[in-house]
């Protein structure tokens, strides 16, 4: 799996020292929190559109919330999330699917 930052995987700090996998690729993660979202958010995603793994995952956004976009060959899925204090989802609410023909 492909993500945009080059420190964690979810919040882009580059403190702490938690790799973890995640769907078969090695993730860098500040804390066990970090991971917990981004694990959340990625088996939400493959839910959501019956996946069974994400390509790459483009995360923008905060504490506050995040925008995301995955990818899976021609296909796309964007988003936007909330986690809580402990990694759980607060809230999720699909932007668009947008699949190739």
């Amino acid at each position: 799996m492909k993500v945009n930052y080059a420190a964690c995987a979810i919040c882009d700090s580059s403190w702490g020292n938690l790799w973890e996998e995640v769907d078969g690729t090695r993730l860098f993660f500040c804390c066990d929190v970090c991971a917990t979202q981004f694990r959340n958010l990625v088996d939400r995603i493959k839910s959501e559109t019956g996946w069974a793994a994400v390509e790459s995952l483009i995360i923008a956004g905060d504490r506050r919330g995040r925008t995301c976009q995955a990818v899976r060959g021609e296909a796309s899925y964007a988003c936007k999330v909330a986690f809580n204090a402990q990694g759980a989802i607060r809230t999720f609410s699909p932007e668009r699917s947008l699949a190739s023909a």
